[in-house]
């Protein structure tokens, strides 16, 4: 499976409450459909975050550096069956991301400090993260999971996502467990909207979305579990 081509998108996000959520689903099944890769509606989203020792990742989201980039591994519903090794990207005011596969053995062996298979993939963004991993010391800080209910529209390459009952927990060892405790990550009652899109965002669309006084946000689940967890507190942090 060849490496995906970076796809450069915007994004928007929105803190919103249930009752918005409901107002709001409603109005995009009559703009746009929902995602044909969610046939239940919706699927479970869990990805393990890396840093580095610095937690250079998690200042520089915090100082609003325009080039950055974070590296998770990502599956879906708590199955092993397909799993993403994923970079994702901010420059500007522009995000992209990229994605290759890896088994549950070659987790396992990341996780275990067996990074020299990857040396053998012709797909840059395996060489990219082992360099990271060892040169860096990336490490595993932190699991989020989430309920995502996806909408899409071709017109413009819009994407519109609720995630729901944001959740983390810290480290990486138990990635595959689904009984893990986790500590949620909002108030009770909010989640997050957002939208991404690659050429324009439609007008219908956009009138259906909150105004961007409401609640318009730079929020990161990565950032927020990071602190919920406390794992930035267990050693010292240097920026």
């Amino acid at each position: 499976m060849a490496e995906n081509r970076p796809h450069y998108r915007h994004e928007l996000k929105f803190l919103i409450n249930a009752g918005d959520r409901e107002l709001l689903a409603r109005r995009l099944d009559v703009l746009m459909r929902r995602d044909p890769h969610a046939p239940e509606g919706g699927y479970k989203i869990r990805s393990l975050y890396f840093d580095d020792y610095w937690h250079t990742a998690y200042g520089e989201k915090l100082m609003g550096v325009t080039g950055r980039k974070k590296y998770r591994i990502r599956f879906y519903d708590d199955n092993d069956a397909v799993i993403k090794l994923e970079c994702k990207s901010k420059q500007d005011s522009y995000i992209y991301k990229r994605a290759v596969p890896l088994s549950r053995e070659e987790v396992d062996r990341i996780l275990r400090g067996g990074y020299a298979f990857l040396l053998g993939r012709k797909e840059p963004l395996y060489g990219e993260f082992y360099v990271q991993l060892t040169a860096r010391m990336l490490r595993p800080r932190v699991i989020i999971d989430y309920e995502r209910t996806p909408f899409v529209m071709e017109a413009g390459d819009v994407r519109v996502t609720f995630d729901e009952n944001v959740r983390a927990c810290s480290g990486g060892e138990k990635l595959f467990d689904p009984r893990l405790p986790m500590l949620y990550l909002l108030e009770p009652g909010k989640l997050v909207l957002e939208v991404k899109f690659t050429e324009f965002l439609p007008d219908l669309v956009r009138r259906a979305l909150p105004p961007r006084s409401s609640e318009l946000t730079a929020v990161s689940k990565f950032v927020l579990g990071c602190e919920k967890t406390g794992y930035l507190y267990a050693e010292s942090i240097h920026y």
